[in-house]
């Protein structure tokens, strides 16, 4: 899962570009990168966070009207900086291009781009990709000014080709810039309008808050296989070009995307607090005795709030984050994710000794951060840990661009909510069920059918996951992991 942000306004761009990646910062943590256009390409790209990347000197570097940033968080290729998004192809024209999501078929599409179309690809980032598939695409239409149609065209080569989720923001020198989600439109993608000039600004976006911050408004989602093309006179052009079921990542809702942003017509906020309500009737027919509901902050807490409030209990923020330390979910090697639980929560004893506690957090997931909250909760004297988690448990690979990719991964995999107790240590875990999410997004949006809750129920939407393709990936997986091993004994760390 990655953030992603186009530009193209009637004003230097780096600042709205940078401001719009610091709002989708919590969408990856591993690199950041910006490439800006005004007759030419300049380029800055790093490992780490946006702040730690950009400067006042790649202020001065990076000009230009329009610009491309992304936010990355690996799930194929590694940590290095050559893996860093925006990508970028000299030809035809020159085209940039960033993404958010995961290619299935990263690795075929590698090998057929070089044996067939010569096109040798310097990096393991799926982005590269799906960058010279479409540059293809464009390629063999030959011609030496694009239309609307030119696009669409391409665009639809990418859909025959490139199978997985992904929404993309490319932008073609002198020609115009181009958006579009895969078919099922599993990953999110708004664009906005602002009124700054003869021909309004646009911006487009993995998260309607990242336009809001940078003042964009009439605000819509791009669809689900559509393709939205600004030409070189800003003028805009959709097209929905394939017409698949629309079936929305539910993870968005439940861990990744800020509260404060609209996916897909659905207040993020609202959808938590939807969580909370129903999460709160199955609570209710546990009949369990507790004295004091605790989020895991930050991304519970609106779910527990409205749990203390239907249950009419008491609502403490016993844990305390640290905020200067990152996401742990999403962290690339697990080894980072185990050390950096204690450091990230604090608990406040005071309001958890000789209670009965009800934690809630969005998911569990590995059930390492879990385990670690409900040892410093007990140690702080809890006569009863409850662990209530408004996701339904998670068994199931993802392929479709979140770091969680084989089964042995998941404290669920096997397991009912008696053993995953058992295995992070509570006394009783609460799951919320698969239909409640689905209704707690729908409340907010009926219009929303089908869903992408693969990691819950198993079902690929695309259609085209084989057990073979699973496996290969888990392969692969364990390979990295093993890799990440060997480094950090070397080092030390």
């Amino acid at each position: 899962m990655c953030g992603v942000i186009g530009l193209w306004a009637n004003r230097e761009v780096f600042h709205d570009l940078y401001q719009g990646l610091l709002s989708i910062q919590h969408r990856g943590q591993d690199a950041a990168g910006i490439i800006t256009y005004d007759g030419r390409f300049h380029e800055k790209k790093g490992n780490g966070l946006v702040l730690d990347i950009f400067g006042p000197e790649e202020a001065a570097q990076l000009k230009g009207n329009v610009g491309i940033g992304h936010t990355r968080y690996p799930t194929i290729g590694g940590g290095g900086h050559e893996d860093a998004q925006p990508f970028m192809v000299n030809t035809p024209f020159g085209i940039i291009l960033a993404h958010n999501g995961n290619v299935v078929n990263y690795r075929q599409l590698k090998k057929e781009l070089f044996e067939k179309n010569q096109r040798l690809l310097n990096s393991d980032c799926d982005a590269e990709v799906i960058l010279n598939v479409f540059a293809q695409e464009l390629e063999e239409q030959r011609v030496k000014q694009l239309d609307p149609e030119n696009i669409f065209k391409a665009v639809a080569g990418v859909y025959r080709r490139v199978k997985g989720s992904y929404s993309v923001v490319a932008y073609i020198a002198e020609q115009g810039m181009v958006a579009f989600r895969d078919p099922h439109g599993i990953k999110p993608l708004s664009f906005g309008r602002r009124k700054d000039g003869l021909t309004p600004s646009y911006a487009f976006a993995s998260e309607t808050v990242s336009l809001n911050l940078m003042n964009f408004d009439d605000i819509e989602h791009v669809q689900a296989g559509e393709a939205v093309f600004l030409d070189r006179n800003r003028q805009l052009h959709r097209q929905k070009i394939v017409h698949k079921k629309h079936t929305p990542c539910l993870f968005e809702w439940v861990y990744f995307a800020r509260p404060d942003s609209v996916i897909d017509g659905v207040n993020v906020y609202k959808s938590r607090v939807n969580l909370g309500c129903l999460l709160a009737a199955e609570i209710k027919k546990k009949n369990l005795e507790i004295d004091v509901v605790v989020p895991v902050p930050d991304s519970a807490r609106d779910a527990a709030i409205e749990i203390a409030r239907r249950l009419k209990l008491k609502y403490r923020e016993a844990l305390v984050k640290n905020r200067y330390i990152g996401r742990t979910f999403i962290m690339p090697a697990e080894i980072k994710r185990q050390s950096s639980v204690r450091q990230k929560l604090n608990p406040i004893c005071s309001e958890i000794a000789g209670k009965k506690v009800l934690l809630v957090d969005d998911s569990i997931v590995r059930g390492n951060t879990s385990r670690a909250i409900v040892e410093m909760v007990r140690e702080c004297g809890a006569e009863k840990v409850y662990f209530a988690s408004y996701s339904p448990p998670l068994r199931y690979p993802c392929v479709y661009g979140i770091d969680m990719q084989t089964k042995t991964e998941f404290v669920a995999r096997d397991a009912d909510e008696e053993l995953v107790a058992r295995r992070i240590g509570a006394d009783r875990v609460i799951y919320q069920t698969l239909k409640n999410l689905k209704k707690a997004v729908r409340m907010e949006n009926p219009q929303l059918r089908s869903f992408c809750a693969a990691c819950f129920d198993g079902f690929y939407p695309t259609g085209d996951v084989t057990q073979d393709i699973l496996k290969a990936i888990e392969e692969e997986r364990k390979l990295v992991q093993e890799s990440q091993l060997e480094l950090n004994i070397k080092t030390g760390r």
